[in-house]
């Protein structure tokens, strides 16, 4: 049935508690907020979270300079993640291990877009560098490269990290500094006079709130909807495939961006792991997470072993679906608040690059509940506004 918070009344509920649920309650907590806190999770497991089932990596190659400098910070977070948390000796020293993302065009018209961005991210500090296809060769002899017009690679500050003890440890300090987590459903909102006057959960209990923050991810559309708001915020599906080399690569595999949209990174220990998606990309549904088990011998396989011929001979380990929050409007986040219902704010729509982007996303929502304001980055170009305006600020490197 799920649980009843302590309290009938919240000054801010939180729905949703994956990453960034838990990274909003934390930068509240971090920046003072003075308020009880409320977070309200469906599935206290996460097992089927965006965040859980994402490929836990991190780039600066996007298309826009505030994106990238999002992701910088989202770095610069991860690695001093025990700094930024006290110098608490419990939270882990993490690390980034930067294989880099390595994006591949095999067009004269990808080529020119791919060198569009890279001058966007050095302009913006990022290591990006552009590859002919016998640069990419000589990095990475395993490609074939015939096909390839050009290459961008970027291997300071991005690749793997730890998404999970990250997001646990986001968790664990806000919950010690007192945010109330509990495991239920938002099902109903009062609006009234402009303003969210409380939700109601699955188990009938209404909370009266002084705002509300949609950390809902893929479901954040619905979320909307309960107050009447309309955000093109919807799942889609994401395959991914963790598979063994006969013959292991001889050096780190970038997260590799093919020109058929498949995505392939290093996984350690002579495993790797696949992911992308085939054929039209509707929405589905919430509890759809079934696995089209003939993808991977129709398409995935023959594309790898395409494009590294040494996965000829791999074994296939593990498989899995997860859900985008994809934003249909321009693939963008929605951050902030909304202008009709003034106290309902939106952390949402990040359409697969949220992860990454969270600490950066987190800081900014706090600061602006806080101070009224941005204090660090100005996020205000991904307020809702937009989307009533017409005005996409549309992000082109999406994977």
């Amino acid at each position: 049935m799920g649980a009843a918070p302590e309290r009938d009344s919240y000054d801010v509920v939180i729905v949703g508690g994956a990453i960034m649920g838990s990274v909003a309650a934390w930068f509240l907590t971090d920046l003072g907020f003075d308020g009880r806190i409320l977070v309200v999770e469906r599935d206290m497991s996460f097992e089927r979270s965006a965040t859980a089932t994402s490929t836990s990596c991190i780039r600066q190659q996007f298309s826009s300079e505030l994106n990238v400098k999002i992701s910088q910070f989202g770095a610069d977070f991860i690695t001093n993640m025990r700094a930024y948390m006290g110098g608490d000796a419990r939270v882990p020293q993490l690390g980034i291990r930067s294989f880099g993302y390595l994006y591949l065009a095999d067009t004269q018209a990808f080529a020119d877009d791919l060198s569009a961005r890279a001058a966007v991210q050095v302009a913006a500090g990022a290591a990006t560098r552009l590859l002919t296809a016998d640069q990419v060769q000589r990095l990475y002899p395993f490609y074939a490269v015939d096909d390839i017009v050009l290459g961008s690679i970027n291997t300071r500050g991005e690749g793997y990290f730890d998404s999970m003890a990250l997001f646990e440890w986001l968790r664990r300090q806000a919950q010690e500094r007192g945010v109330a987590y509990v495991e239920n459903e938002v099902v109903g909102m009062d609006v009234s006079a402009g303003c969210v006057q409380s939700v109601t959960l699955a188990t009938g209990e209404r909370i009266a709130c002084g705002h509300v923050i949609n950390a809902a991810g893929p479901r954040a559309g619905h979320v909307a909807g309960l107050a009447g708001i309309n955000l093109p915020v919807e799942p889609r599906k994401r395959y991914s495939w963790v598979f063994k080399a006969e013959q292991p690569l001889d050096r780190d595999l970038p997260l590799t961006i093919d020109p058929s949209g498949l995505h392939v990174r290093e996984n350690g220990g002579g495993t790797y792991q696949a992911g992308g998606h085939f054929g039209d990309d509707l929405a589905v549904a919430f509890d759809d997470f079934a696995m089209d088990h003939d993808l991977w011998e129709a398409e995935v396989w023959p594309l790898l072993a395409a494009r590294i011929p040494q996965f000829e001979t791999i074994k296939l380990a593990h498989s899995w679906v997860g859900h985008y929050e994809m934003n249909t409007f321009d693939h963008n986040a929605v951050l902030g608040p909304h202008p009709q219902v003034s106290n309902y704010l939106f952390i949402n729509g990040f359409s697969g690059h949220g992860l990454q982007q969270a600490p950066a996303m987190g800081r900014g929502l706090a600061e602006w509940m806080c101070f009224g304001s941005y204090q660090t980055l100005d996020l205000s170009e991904f307020h809702f506004d937009r989307l009533l305006s017409g005005a996409p600020q549309v992000e082109k490197a999406v994977i």
